[in-house]
């Protein structure tokens, strides 16, 4: 009976998840029930709770996990402040002409947006109410149509700076130390969350170009699906278009290069850059006239909310893995993958399905902060690289939470859609963008320098 109470443990936790409890008091309130339960029978060790007070003291200081309020305030106040908008309007009178044109636009801003707030739901919400009903006024196919904004919004889950990879790069970080000291080596190297921003860059780009690709392509082969807006509903052209997309989208471009580009070139770590994302945004608002106190106050409001509810889940999930591991549940995984069939393939397929399938029922973040840092210890002991792993789990997640009948995305897109877009178009709109991201998931297990070569050149 001891023996599968880590099991017991998991499965306890998939039922009051199910039952609607909040994430982190399911998480916490399930864990203690459990060490009560092994502290009656003598077969927990008091020392794991004991621990407690110090984790929750190393989350509370940690410099890394301040990056994220800081990049939530820098999403939430370019959402606000109408960046998203304007863009969208721009780009739909420069790709204009092009049959298909308007889902490049949507594809290109939700790509943009998507690293300015690295939060799905945000960004698919956004999209959604801006960009749907004018691609179904200009007689778009509505699956079409459901389906780019989908796949545009999931794009947080991997282009830096995203919220995904912060936490990704704190918790890889403290399994890759753990993994090396179990290997014997006593002076670790680190895994940041830099790293992994570099190593997603390649992926996400690629992800982005495939999606316009596509785009063209069923552009050309059914071009009443995807039809141009007519030369007399695009109001300006020449030099004052160009001037136009330029005074839209430089902007937001060199915020997020000045992010990005301050922590790849070593000036800034990623709490430092997102401070400067966050006094950015806040300026950006300010030339475009729209930093006003309803919408400042605003933004702090959804700040704070997303925040705490990330730190409260992380207390929770630290809770959870301490009880686990009491029940040594970390010692049966390592166990249980080490034994597969495929050796260190066969891991790593196994718990990208285990991910994929969790993506169904819980948020990133708590597969995040329960379920990587129970497996990525194993898996970087068996020789994993800790920034292709980290890439492999957010594109993972992203495929996920755009998988229908239960992907997030999909229902964040249902609750702001018209009526006469059914559930059923929505779902055929997704399979094929799931479809591209599934081959790129292969294509970076099958050449892992996707995700490797750019950090290892800086």
């Amino acid at each position: 009976m001891l023996d599968w109470m880590p099991l017991l443990l998991f499965v306890a936790v998939g039922i009051v998840l199910l039952l609607g409890y909040p994430v982190a008091l399911s998480l916490g309130g399930v864990a203690l029930f459990f060490a009560l339960i092994g502290l009656a029978l003598g077969s927990f060790d008091p020392a794991f709770l004991e621990a407690m007070p110090n984790r929750l003291y190393g989350i509370m200081t940690n410099e890394t996990l301040i990056a994220v309020p800081l990049f939530v305030f820098m999403g939430v106040m370019l959402e606000r402040s109408r960046v998203a908008e304007d863009l969208l309007n721009t780009m739909a009178m420069l790709f204009g002409p092009l049959r298909g044109g308007l889902g490049i636009s949507v594809i290109l801003v939700g790509a943009l947006l998507a690293a300015s707030t690295g939060i799905v739901g945000a960004t698919v919400v956004t999209m959604g109410l801006l960009s749907l009903p004018l691609m179904l006024r200009r007689n778009y196919n509505p699956s079409i149509a459901a389906g780019t904004i989908c796949a545009s919004g999931t794009l947080g889950q991997i282009i830096p700076p995203s919220i995904v990879l912060v936490l990704l790069g704190d918790i890889l970080s403290s399994s890759y130390q753990q993994a090396q000291l179990d290997m014997g080596i006593f002076a670790p190297d680190t895994v940041s969350v830099g790293d992994l921003f570099v190593g997603a860059l390649l992926p996400g780009l690629l992800l982005v170009a495939l999606y316009v690709v596509f785009v063209l392509a069923l552009a050309w082969i059914k071009p009443d699906a995807l039809p141009a807006i007519p030369g007399s509903e695009r109001p300006i052209g020449g030099f004052a278009l160009m001037r136009r997309v330029v005074g839209a989208l430089m902007p937001p471009l060199l915020l997020m290069i000045a992010v990005l580009g301050s922590i790849i070139a070593g000036w800034a770590t990623p709490t430092e850059a997102a401070s400067v994302g966050a006094v950015g945004a806040l300026l950006l608002a300010a030339l475009r006239g729209r930093l006003t106190w309803p919408i400042l106050s605003g933004v702090v409001r959804q700040t704070t909310i997303v925040s705490a509810m990330v730190f409260f889940i992380f207390i929770g999930a630290a809770l959870f893995s301490l009880v686990f591991r009491g029940y040594d549940g970390d010692e049966m995984v390592a166990g249980f993958l080490t034994g597969l069939p495929g050796g260190t393939a066969g891991a790593i397929a196994l718990v990208m399905l285990v991910m994929f399938l969790l993506g169904f029922i819980l948020d990133f973040i708590e597969i995040t902060f329960v379920v990587v840092p129970i497996v990525a210890p194993v898996l970087l002991m068996m020789g994993v690289d800790p920034v292709w792993l980290g890439v492999m789990i957010a594109i993972n997640l992203q495929t996920s939470f755009l998988t229908p009948p239960f992907g997030f995305a999909l229902f964040y897109l249902r609750g702001v859609a018209p009526r006469l877009l059914t559930t059923m178009q929505i779902y055929r709109g997704a399979v094929p963008f799931v479809g591209i991201q599934l081959l790129v998931l292969l294509l970076l297990a099958l050449w892992p320098a996707l995700a490797t070569w750019l950090p290892s050149l800086l």
